[in-house]
């Protein structure tokens, strides 16, 4: 018995960018969706600029970049406290304004077995809403918390994000 691989068909656009583990894209290829996979502790970050048509999506897996500095500097997209910069600079580049940006998060869930001593999905959370409170930034939707594992997906054409969960797929922006 061969089983398929579970995948996110989302809508209809010409070109699918998988953001991975650790992984950022921005685009502003109206054609073009985002998107991202097993958000568990991780958490991943949107960003739309409904007039530039730029979008961003961020995959990070941790907090904070001080428990290994190297790896920061290779791959700021690892943690929060680069990859969210890094998020926003890039989508500046192509355009987008912080002003007109629409920011959504999902994620951020506590699925490991670790007995509470862990709590990545939660530093992960509180580290994103201490970038933005520090940056003035409010988040239009968001979907983090709880103990399930979440698809995202962002179109550029609209900047309309989904989340899919246990093959549900509901609508977080615009809602």
């Amino acid at each position: 018995m061969s089983s398929s691989p579970i995948t996110y068909r989302g809508p209809e656009v010409a070109n699918r960018i998988t953001v991975g583990v650790a992984d950022m894209q921005l685009s502003n290829d109206v054609d073009s969706a985002l998107v991202t996979y097993a958000l568990g502790s991780c958490i991943g970050v949107t960003i739309y600029d409904p007039i530039a048509k730029v979008g961003g999506m961020l995959h990070f897996m941790l907090p904070e970049s001080k428990v290994n500095a190297e790896k920061a500097q290779s791959n700021p997209a690892m943690f929060a406290d680069t990859g969210v910069p890094a998020l926003f600079k890039q989508a500046y580049e192509l355009g987008a304004k912080k002003s007109r940006l629409i920011v959504c998060a999902a994620g951020g869930a506590e699925v490991l077995a670790d007995d509470g001593h862990f709590k990545v999905g939660k530093r992960n959370r509180t580290m994103l809403r201490k970038l933005f409170w520090k940056n003035n930034i409010l988040l239009s939707a968001d979907d983090t918390g709880g103990s399930i594992s979440r698809t995202l997906m962002m179109t550029l054409s609209d900047g309309e994000i989904s989340i899919r969960t246990k093959g549900k797929e509901t609508k977080l922006w615009p809602n």
